[in-house]
């Protein structure tokens, strides 16, 4: 069982966000990882990896983004983005008095450490991209549109699984009943009603299904291609994904040729970084931070 504790942090906007805490083991001092979940996930999707850092000898923190998890939902729709979040992040790190870190990121997690590059690059130390990067498939995001934000209440966590498989097994082929179960028990929350209900704000999509949100601009690119020549990269992308398919990936690494570079077998978006694969390229990774 992972041992974490709970902190609460508020945004500069007032809103009453939560991050988990892993504390490091022992041993010389090193920079804490800072990891940041994807659009409809939450901290919970680090249980499994978060416990593996720690045990390295660095203090993780998990963040629940606003809107998600034990964060609080934003009344303002439009500050479900990137620059918001970055915002909430770099918040989270002053009041804790980090200076760096590394950050490891998600999907949307990646594009605000992406955005943070572009911000406050003294911030990040070296950073993880989870089959994420400034150029995308529309493939992916069309399909990611078609369901965040409109998952329905249900009644039992058999048929929360089975929500959370039918949108997911493409990505995890080989995942069984066990695995859908777990994955269900981060994603679903009990409601007043007696039912479960999916632990973030609809509301967060909006952006993206309205098509304001482009996660592929000009700027992003800018910020990856800074991120990259300044700061250790690893780019970890599952061998399935529709997010980022061959054509995207092979233009980041042309971009960024020292770019550190690891696909994870039988995986879509998003790989959850403990298959052996991607472990094993993190455990390495870190070993050649401070």
């Amino acid at each position: 069982m992972s041992t974490y504790t709970d902190i609460t942090f508020s945004s500069d906007d007032g809103l009453s966000l939560h991050a988990r805490d892993y504390a490091g083991a022992g041993g010389p001092a090193r920079l804490p990882v800072i990891c940041i979940h994807g659009l409809t996930r939450n901290a919970a999707d680090f249980d499994e990896l978060a416990p593996r850092i720690a045990a390295l000898g660095r203090r993780v923190l998990a963040v629940d983004v606003r809107g998600r998890g034990e964060s609080q939902r934003d009344p303002n729709p439009d500050n479900y983005a990137p620059g918001v979040y970055a915002a909430d992040i770099a918040r989270l790190a002053w009041d804790l008095g980090i200076g760096r870190a590394v950050f490891i990121g998600t999907s949307m997690g990646g594009l605000i450490t992406m955005t943070l590059a572009a911000r406050r690059i003294d911030l990040i130390a070296a950073a993880v991209l989870n089959d994420i990067g400034p150029v995308l498939s529309e493939k992916g995001l069309a399909r990611i549109a078609g369901y965040a934000g409109r998952a329905a209440a249900v009644h039992s966590w058999e048929a929360a699984a089975a929500c959370i498989r039918d949108i997911n097994a493409c990505a995890f082929p080989d995942n069984d009943a066990t695995e859908w179960d777990k994955w269900a028990r981060r994603a679903f929350a009990p409601d007043a009603a007696g039912g479960l209900v999916p632990r973030y704000d609809p509301n967060i999509a909006i952006a993206l299904q309205t098509g304001k949100l482009r996660p592929t601009s000009l700027p992003l690119r800018m910020a990856f291609r800074k991120l990259a020549r300044e700061r250790p990269l690893l780019l970890v992308r599952g061998a399935l994904s529709d997010l980022m398919e061959e054509r995207q990936t092979a233009w980041m690494r042309r971009a960024a040729p020292a770019m550190a570079y690891v696909e994870v077998p039988n995986r879509g978006h998003a790989p959850m970084l403990t298959e052996p694969a991607a472990l094993d390229a993190i455990v390495q990774f870190l070993a050649d931070v401070p």
